[in-house]
This record gives C-alpha cells, structure tokens and sequence, in this order.
C-alpha cells in the first residue's frame, strides 16, 4: 500500500490491523513523523520499543527478533525505527522474509524517497503501508490543521488555520503541540468544541520560524565558532525556543541528506549547489551556507549527525527538564566537530 499527504488518513484506516510495517520517508521529514505519530495512536496503547539504522545496520537480525519478542510485563508492543536512507535495509528484509509477523514496526527514514530500495521492496505488499511526503504548500497545511483541531474540539478558520501552519513553518507537528496548547487555554475537547479568534491564536502563538534560527544552526553546522559565540547567548536569554531549535536542525540534517544523495559520492560541491540554485530548489540566499554544511556533513559523518539529533529529540520528548542545557551542550558537540 501506498499513501502520500493527501490519502494518508483514508489509508492508514485500511492498514491499521493489517499492515506488520509502515514506512515514512520523503523530504518533507516533519509530515514524515507526524505521520508516525499518528500511527502510533491508532494502533493504541502499547510499550514503544525504539531503535536507530545504525543498530539495525550492526546486526541486522535484531529488527526481527524485537517484532516476535514479549514485553517483560506482558504489554503489546511497537517497534520504532528511525533510520537514515537505506542504512536498515538488510534488517527489513530479514523482517519481512520471518513467517511470524509479530508486533508492528513504524519506520521513519530520513533522507530517503520511494525510490529506496525498502520502499520498493514494501510498497506492493498487502502488509505493509508506505507513506512518502513531499514538502507541503500551505494550502495542505491548513487544511491539515484544520483537521486536526477537530479531533481536539479547536474550531479553525481556514484563514486562522493557514495563519497557525506558517507560524509552524509548515511543520504539522510544531502545529499539533499549538493546538493541543488551543484545547487547553481554551478549554475545548472533541464533545465541547469552540471557535478560535484571532486573538487566541495570538495569546498562545510563540514565534517558530526558522529565520531566526538559522545563523545560529549556519554556524553550528558550519563550524563557525566566531559566529557561534555571538548566536548561543540567544538560546541561553530564551530567545530562541529549545523545541523548535531542534526540529529546525533535524529539517537542515535532512535537506542535507536529501542534497547528498543526489549529488552521490565524490561530487563537486560548489557545481552541484550552484545547479540547486539555478534551478531554485535551494533558496539563492542559502547557497553559501550549504554548500559549506556538505563539504563537511556528508556519509558516516551525516548519519552519526542525524541520530544524533534523533536521540536528543527522544530524550526531551521523556523529559523536557534542562532542555535548553541539553541543546547547548548538543550545539556544542556539532560544531566542534564541525570545526575538525
């Protein structure tokens, strides 16, 4: 089965029950994993079992083995792989070729498309759910938006609802954590819904664009340390919000991903990321800055900086205490070896 933005919801119905994988992958990686988020609450109450590509890429068995495996307590259980490209591949395949179906497994693969070789290798299976999302208009984001109020008894405007996702930056789940912020200064739920004003949305909105972020990721990637020291007191005065930080550098990490694949190994990059711009899939303005990212991020160097991001994004999901101090010492780390 196959699903893109548009038929995801009507197709995650039918795959619900039947389907043993789903795999999320495209260049949006935010609808990505929001899409498996939302698989994750219609499959239920369940232990969630995370592992990374690198693990799987290590032993290739483990994937399989975690799918049969009884959680010590009993629990139903779901097993969440976040991987890079195809670095998981082999541990798929092994999964898909046991007979014993066991628990699901919910794949987000950054930097990947539905020409990898585990989308082609899935997308024709009756058992499995392939969902590719492509970067969104805000048309599509809206609408999204507005859907997802519904389910929260957040009543939106499609002008309030398209106002809410470019506040987001496009990113639905820095739009799902507004709305559940809506329900609650609003005291809403799905059997009492009310209307949002603009004012509402303006008492809770807090500003989430990455244009204000992104000197400090530029020199953080970049390995500007000059730079860095006059960006970092941003984030430390609590200018900057910690959250969506970290999903502005998974978005950079991606993009990054994305243009190294097409550029493959041993390109020229100053070539390939003048050819990016002319053809206008990389804003002219940011030219400069990635083209210094992926002379520096590129292969084993990218995925160790891809979980890296992943493993933090985990650990403030569990507990968002210090999570300013987290970053700061994350954005440390990244440009430091940057700088090497």
């Amino acid at each position: 089965m196959k699903a893109t933005h548009k038929t995801f919801d009507s197709t995650l119905g039918r795959a619900i029950g039947r389907a043993r994988v789903f795999y999320f992958c495209g260049a949006d990686e935010a609808g990505a994993g929001d899409a498996a988020g939302r698989a994750v609450q219609r499959l239920g109450a369940a232990e969630l079992v995370d592992l990374s590509g690198a693990e799987l890429k290590r032993d290739p068995v483990r994937l399989a083995d975690e799918a049969r495996s009884t959680s010590l307590f009993g629990d139903r259980r779901i097993i969440r792989v976040t991987m890079s490209g195809d670095e998981a591949h082999e541990a798929v395949t092994t999964l898909i070729a046991d007979d014993v179906a066991g628990w699901p497994v919910i794949i987000v693969a950054a930097g990947a498309s539905d020409k990898s070789r585990v989308a082609k290798m899935l997308v024709d299976r009756d058992d499995a759910l392939v969902g590719v999302f492509h970067p969104p208009d805000l048309a599509a984001v809206g609408e999204a938006v507005r859907n997802a109020g519904e389910a929260l008894g957040v009543k939106l405007s499609g002008p309030l609802a398209q106002q809410l996702a470019q506040a987001a930056g496009l990113d639905t789940r820095i739009a799902r954590s507004e709305l559940e912020k809506l329900a609650l200064y609003l005291d809403t739920s799905a059997q009492s819904p009310k209307a949002v004003r603009a004012e509402d949305l303006a008492a809770i909105g807090a500003e989430t664009r990455d244009d204000g972020m992104n000197p400090l990721i530029n020199a953080t990637l970049g390995g500007l340390t000059g730079a860095l020291a006059r960006e970092m007191p941003k984030l430390a005065a609590g200018d900057i919000n910690p959250v969506g930080l970290l999903l502005a550098f998974e978005r950079r990490a991606v993009q990054l991903a994305g243009l190294a694949a097409r550029m493959g190994p041993g390109g020229n990059v100053a070539a390939f990321i003048e050819q990016e711009v002319q053809s206008r899939r990389i804003f002219f303005k940011d030219g400069k800055d990635l083209a210094l990212q992926l002379q520096k991020w590129r292969g084993q160097r990218l995925e160790r900086l891809l979980a890296r991001l992943v493993a933090l994004h985990r650990a403030m999901l569990k507990d968002n205490t210090g999570a300013q101090q987290k970053l700061q010492q994350a954005i440390a780390e990244i440009a430091r070896a940057a700088a090497r």
